[in-house]
């Protein structure tokens, strides 16, 4: 199915949902909402972390109201299957980038490769690959890098729960190492792949990433484009908001309080865990909730 092709049907009304995309490789991100767009019939469509146009797997797609669901799941914990090449590193940390140092990781045992591993988990302090998203005085590190003015990016703080190597082939002068990823938002893989290579000293970039978890929707769960275009459909807003978070369920009283943007007295379910979902008495969903000094208060509202 070609990129940005015209779907050869009427869209359906816009219903509003969440779905559940297998990104392909060589789409971005914003080629997928694209396509969604015209599959939902409307323009009002984005997406909940970004993957970069060589990887695969879960793309969390919001339509109509369901767009305001995103922030808070672009936040939740995410795990990646992926290789990385030991021996060479590229400009971009992938293998979509230009090589720029070569150096033989014929020599990398695997107690050493499992010592570099164990070094990049926990909470961590990662720098951003050069060509990101990030925005630098405006503008976005990659325009900046593809300029030659690759901009000096802050480390910041995100968390590996795992990193697993979960199988190693040596190829002559590089070596390909398979890993599995449980991670915090915000964490690039490409940059464990830089920095795994720097630790052993031969450098290291990405050759593949898929992603099989966000939050609560695994790949199980996930549908191909050609699988939307021939049936598209959304998970509910109540259903998506549920498998996501805490629940609590309001009386009418507290439904029309919190309609209006009302505070009620927190229920602490939300205190250590971020948004609770606040659903009414007939169980549609009334808002997000976030709880702070004894009160609940919405942080999105819709009900309408």
């Amino acid at each position: 199915m070609a990129r940005g092709g015209v779907w050869g049907g009427r869209p359906p009304e816009a219903s509003t949902g969440l779905v559940i995309v297998d990104k392909p490789s060589g789409w971005t991100s914003h080629d997928v909402v694209g396509r969604i767009r015209r599959l939902a019939g409307t323009r009002r469509v984005g997406h909940a972390g970004t993957l970069d146009p060589m990887a695969t797997g879960v793309l969390v797609v919001g339509v109509e109201k369901a767009t305001r669901l995103l922030g808070h799941l672009a936040l939740t914990e995410k795990e990646y299957t992926g290789t990385i090449r030991l021996g060479q590193a590229t400009d971009t940390d992938d293998a979509d980038g230009e090589i720029i140092a070569e150096t033989s990781a014929a020599g990398v045992t695997a107690a050493a490769l499992r010592t570099a591993a164990a070094g990049l988990t926990g909470e961590i302090q990662q720098v951003p690959p050069g060509f990101s998203a990030i925005k630098v005085a405006g503008k976005r590190a990659y325009r900046l890098a593809r300029d030659g003015e690759a901009p000096e990016l802050e480390a910041r703080a995100v968390t590996v729960r795992s990193l697993t190597i979960s199988a190693v082939r040596p190829l002559g002068d590089v070596l390909d190492a398979d890993v599995a990823v449980t991670c915090s938002s915000g964490t690039y893989i490409r940059a464990l792949a830089r920095d795994l290579g720097a630790a052993l000293g031969v450098g290291g970039h990405l050759t593949a990433l898929r992603r099989t978890r966000v939050g609560p929707y695994e790949l199980s769960a996930a549908r191909t484009l050609d699988q939307l275009e021939a049936s598209f459909g959304v998970i509910p807003l109540a259903d998506a908001a549920a498998a996501a978070f805490p629940r609590r369920d309001l009386t009418g009283d507290e439904a029309r309080l919190v309609a209006h943007g009302r505070r009620l007295p927190a229920s602490g379910a939300g205190a250590a865990s971020g948004p609770i979902a606040a659903f009414g008495p007939d169980g549609a969903l009334i808002a997000l909730l976030t709880e702070d000094q004894g009160e609940a208060r919405p942080l999105a509202v819709f009900a309408p």
